[in-house]
């Protein structure tokens, strides 16, 4: 047997069916399940039957004469693909059993080909990292390639980004970037090799929320468990809420701002927006990274505090309407006297941060906190970077909604 061909292992009475990998050791055949797992089964007192021979191709060089061609329709719209990673555009490399990204406008055609004849693309590379590897850098150079993009015509754009920060980055980019055109952030729960991925359907209402009316910055992720319709979250009121289902994503203290029904191809919005062209596209990347997250807890080491002197910044996910122990108050005021902004939200999932309840709160308020309002604590992380970097006076700036961030009411929307 060789790689790419399917076969057939038996192995104390247990039956295994799929494609042989490449394997680093000479006592384990791999096998890639129809699910799209690996697993290794030993080779001692195994029965392997070859079932067909070179079903998928290995070889490590590729043919540059087939690559393919986007071909150009001047009556469709550019939509501009931005790769930072992440496997919403992944294909199987069955030369080494992994799932690898792909990258230019062809590559992401091949990997999805429903989105052939929806519009004329472009494709580009900003990153080819894990979303966890994402820094505030990367942020700024996917903030110019959009700009870029946009400012040589592309009609929308949508960034395919790992899902586990994608929050992040569509933040940061909300605040970074006035645009014309929407921006849309798409990813994948479940690669290309499982049934079950949902790269296609993610991709596709992507591409249909990028030609919408929506100039803003959305996130695009499955809104149930089923293949029929995606949500469009605004990008600072979303967040990840579950490790692996399809539907991980859920817009903070509002319903979504929109949705795109697979079937019909067909974008609506239940929330108000800011319409294409009604913005002029300007970008402001300027960032001050030295800004940090930390998380109240009960019994935390005030060492957490002693290592942000000195900092620019710091946002505290605090508990409730927005408190910490009350021994960590002397320390707080003190970082702020030196100038450390410090923002405090709250570890709630919805909700407003009010000090002037409780006299934790008041306390904090004369220590020189500054409330948060509604926002996420990550979200007012991102924003409290960009608002020292680019405002002068931080308090308003950061109690100011600027990108829908802040909601305006604290009131039950279900």
């Amino acid at each position: 047997m060789d790689s790419g061909d399917r076969i057939r292992v038996e192995r104390s009475g247990e039956q295994y069916e799929g494609v042989c990998m490449p394997s680093t050791t000479e006592d384990h055949v791999v096998l890639k399940l129809d699910g799209g797992y690996n697993i290794g089964i030993e080779r001692e007192e195994s029965h392997v039957e070859v079932l067909d021979s070179g079903v998928y191709d290995i070889d490590s060089e590729v043919d540059g004469d087939e690559s393919s061609v986007v071909e150009i329709d001047p009556d469709l719209p550019t939509i501009s693909l931005i790769s930072t990673g992440g496997t919403i555009a992944s294909t199987v490399d069955y030369r080494t059993g992994a799932v690898t990204s792909q990258f230019d406008a062809e590559d992401v055609l091949r990997a999805v080909p429903d989105l052939a004849g929806r519009a004329n693309y472009r494709g580009r590379v900003v990153a080819n990292i894990l979303s966890e590897n994402m820094t505030p850098e990367i942020w700024q150079d996917l903030a110019w390639a959009v700009h870029d993009e946009i400012e040589n015509g592309a009609d929308g754009v949508v960034v395919m980004h790992g899902t586990d920060t994608m929050q992040y980055t569509a933040s940061a980019l909300a605040f970074m970037l006035d645009t014309p055109v929407p921006i849309v952030f798409t990813g994948s729960q479940r690669s290309a090799d499982r049934p079950s991925s949902d790269n296609v359907m993610n991709a596709v209402c992507a591409v249909e929320a990028a030609m919408s009316d929506c100039a803003e910055v959305l996130v695009c992720m499955h809104a149930t468990e089923n293949d029929t319709r995606c949500a469009l979250h605004r990008g600072t009121r979303v967040r990840k809420d579950h490790t692996s289902r399809r539907n991980a994503f859920e817009t903070i203290g509002n319903e979504p701002l929109g949705e795109v029904e697979y079937a019909t191809e067909t974008v609506t919005f239940q929330q108000p927006y800011d319409e294409r062209g009604s913005t002029t596209l300007d970008i402001a990347p300027d960032l001050e990274t030295d800004v940090e997250l930390l998380k109240s807890t009960p019994g935390m080491d005030g060492a957490f505090l002693d290592l942000c002197d000195g900092k620019a910044g710091i946002v505290i996910e605090g508990t409730g309407l927005g408190h910490i122990n009350t021994k960590f108050i002397d320390h707080i005021a003190r970082l702020t006297d030196d100038g450390t902004a410090v923002v405090m939200t709250s570890q709630c999932l919805d909700g407003r941060v009010c000090d002037r309840v409780y006299d934790t709160g008041r306390d904090l308020l004369e220590a020189g906190v500054i409330e948060g309002e509604t926002m996420l604590p990550g979200t007012a992380m991102v924003k409290l970077m960009w608002t020292l970097a680019n405002r002068s006076s931080v308090r308003e700036t950061m109690q100011t909604s600027l990108a829908g961030e802040i909601t305006e009411r604290s009131v039950p929307w279900t």
